[in-house]
């Protein structure tokens, strides 16, 4: 991954129809408020990003985030952020998925053929949960594609030794249990880079959110 505030998933570079990014510590900011101010301040840089990236504004879905297991199915009538949801799916082309982080791990699950994917928000208490055997099952579902189709990438989060749980070692068991066969995981920790990321641990929780994105292009 490069050193600019946003970073192309190079592992998900090569799908057909992908466009999917990580939008790291933006400069310049200061984000030593709570998470509702942090993301408003963050949020005009966000979307200049994003709409350089992808090369037009496209709508963005966000989620809630409870740090709990539900998944919802988006279309292009969705808008704005949904309310008690950690995660995202879509088959729809011109939409883009959000998840804000700051610690806790973006996950994409994307299909091969760049058809569905999904964007979902892992930490500690929503991979206990299962929330990543609910966005594979949901992503199999709404495409009736075998679970075989998909490929599992794992995101910067907070890893061992800044903190005392992988649960990122966590989210690809379940991944490979669930018939994942590719599961790539970034093994970068965000609050070992406090020059690249926030981190809500590091940062005693007055920090910034990363923003990650999945686009299935026009």
């Amino acid at each position: 991954m490069s050193q600019e505030p946003l970073e192309i998933i190079p592992e998900l570079r090569e799908i057909p129809g992908v466009r999917a990014s990580f939008i790291g510590r933006i400069p310049g900011i200061d984000v030593s408020v709570p998470r509702e101010e942090a993301v408003n301040r963050l949020s005009p840089v966000h979307w200049e990003l994003l709409n350089a990236f992808l090369g037009k504004k496209l709508p963005l879905v966000t989620a809630e985030q409870v740090h709990g297991s539900s998944v919802a199915l988006i279309d292009t009538t969705t808008t704005g952020s949904l309310l008690q949801t950690d995660g995202l799916v879509t088959t729809q082309q011109g939409v883009t998925l959000g998840i804000y982080v700051a610690d806790c791990a973006p996950v994409w699950i994307v299909a091969r053929d760049g058809t569905a994917g999904a964007l979902l928000h892992s930490g500690k208490k929503g991979t206990e949960l299962g929330i990543i055997r609910q966005g594979i099952r949901m992503l199999a579902d709404c495409t009736g594609k075998q679970v075989g189709a998909f490929l599992v990438v794992i995101g910067p989060c907070i890893r061992p030794p800044c903190y005392e749980v992988d649960f990122a070692a966590e989210i690809a068991r379940q991944a490979r249990e669930e018939g994942i066969h590719e599961i790539l995981d970034a093994g970068i920790c965000t609050a070992c880079n406090p020059d690249r990321y926030y981190s809500y641990r590091r940062e005693k929780g007055l920090t910034g959110r990363m923003l990650a994105t999945l686009t299935l292009r026009l």
